[in-house]
């Protein structure tokens, strides 16, 4: 391993950082307190610009290399936390009841932090390095709204990077997938709207909570009989609700969940065949069903030569022995998609010795990655703005 000189030596205040931001997580855009003290080391750093506000609770630095090129590199971090209780029984735990640090976001922003004091400290490097900590990226819309608040407009980037880490019991293996490398996302919500009535006396009701039961698994075969067995896309409903008495049929019934597709036109497909399953399904029982959908992820989309240029880098710290080039496409979303798609770059994982899921109460992100993750992110600044 070979963790650049001074990002080694400031692996205690890193540490530090990191369980500070895992002992107070804040959910998306309300990372008051998380952006505040990244703007402040940011300051302690010596960067040139620290920009708040942006996508309402984002943070943009600018640090300038020591040559005179106009070429810009942009890394991007999230930093927002999950609705999820804390299990770890770490000491320095979450102290938000029913809010975590499940995916390791106290980490991604960790790691920039440490990329940023290395770059501001050495600047050995032809052009500006845009440090982009981004609030709100479970689901909630963070990157679209830094981009509408005009992000590349204010700090052009001609690439940028971003990075995740990855439970995987392999400490310090980076992976990357070139091309479709992590889904597109869209969420749903279906109302049905029948007719109550007395339990004992269900032929006077339109069963609400049965149709809905129906078009679970009627959703499902959209995935084995509309879609060409080769193509990939999962659509999960993850919520039922119905009924608040024994005695009742419910009048209305909701399901919500997600679809997840790696082509525009396979999510288009699904979005047309849900709504005339829901309108059939309407017509049939005579009832009211609405569904409506909302996009959240574009396709995250790696640059094939910026993915080689990342990896390069990465193995000046990791070496080429800890290199996977082929890690398979995620079903799993991130939005750092939706900046990828204004400004070409690429996003890697970085393994670390932690083996509990991510988005799971008992997930713990091993520190030892800090480092690492630092030093890529830092190096890929130095090797594309090389003097």
């Amino acid at each position: 391993m070979n963790i650049l000189p001074l990002i080694a030596d400031s692996v205690p205040e890193l540490e530090a950082i990191f369980r500070d931001l895992h002992t107070h997580p804040e959910i998306g855009f309300t990372e008051t307190r998380t952006s505040a003290i990244v703007a402040d080391h940011l300051r302690s750093f010596g960067v040139d610009e620290v920009h708040t506000g942006l996508g309402k609770t984002g943070v943009v630095a600018l640090i300038e290399g020591k040559g005179q090129g106009n070429r810009r590199i942009g890394l991007r971090a999230d930093m927002d936390a999950l609705p999820i209780h804390e299990t770890t029984g770490l000491d320095y735990g979450s102290v938000n009841a029913g809010v975590m640090h499940a995916c390791g976001h106290d980490g991604h922003t960790t790691m920039l932090l440490g990329a940023a004091k290395h770059l501001a400290a050495t600047r050995d490097f032809d052009g500006t390095a845009v440090i982009v900590f981004q609030p709100a990226e479970e689901g909630l819309g963070g990157a679209r709204q830094m981009l509408a608040d005009g992000l590349f407009e204010l700090f052009p980037c001609d690439e940028i990077y971003g990075m995740h880490n990855v439970p995987n019991g392999q400490p310090g293996k980076v992976g990357i997938c070139k091309g479709e490398a992590m889904a597109g996302a869209a969420f749903f919500d279906i109302e049905v709207k029948g007719q109550g009535s007395h339990a004992a006396q269900p032929q006077n009701s339109k069963d609400a909570l049965m149709i809905a039961a129906s078009l679970a698994t009627e959703l499902q075969t959209i995935l084995s009989r509309n879609m060409a067995p080769l193509e990939v896309c999962v659509l999960s409903i993850t919520q039922i609700h119905a009924g608040a008495a024994y005695n009742v049929v419910p009048q209305t019934a909701t399901l919500a969940g997600t679809i997840r597709y790696f082509k525009d036109e396979i999510y288009e497909l699904a979005a047309g065949r849900m709504q005339a399953i829901c309108a059939g399904m309407a017509l049939a029982h005579e009832v009211e069903i609405t569904c409506e959908l909302r996009d959240v992820f574009d396709v995250l989309i790696n640059d094939h030569d910026l993915s080689d240029a990342y990896m390069e880098a990465a193995a000046d710290i990791v070496g080429a022995d800890n290199l996977n080039y082929k890690t398979v496409p995620a079903t799993g979303s991130e939005d750092f998609a939706d900046m990828l798609k204004v400004v070409p770059g690429a996003y890697c994982t970085v393994g670390h010795a932690g083996t509990v899921a991510l988005h799971n109460p008992g997930f713990v992100l091993d520190t030892s990655i800090l480092p690492v993750g630092a030093s890529i992110m830092a190096r890929i600044v130095e090797r594309r703005l090389a003097l």
